[in-house]
């Protein structure tokens, strides 16, 4: 395990960069969720 970890992480790959179809679907998802504070707990709520 310390081998896996000690190793300096790669320089950023062009391939990790997202489409504009998957930051879309993020930012509307995000839009979306709701997050409720209540006595009992956290309630998620996804308004689609």
């Amino acid at each position: 395990m310390e081998n896996i970890y000690s190793k300096k992480a790669c320089a950023l790959d062009n391939n990790l960069k997202p489409t504009q179809e998957t930051v879309d679907r993020i930012l509307n998802y995000s839009k979306a969720l709701s997050v409720m504070n209540t006595k009992f707990g956290k309630f998620e709520n996804l308004l689609n």
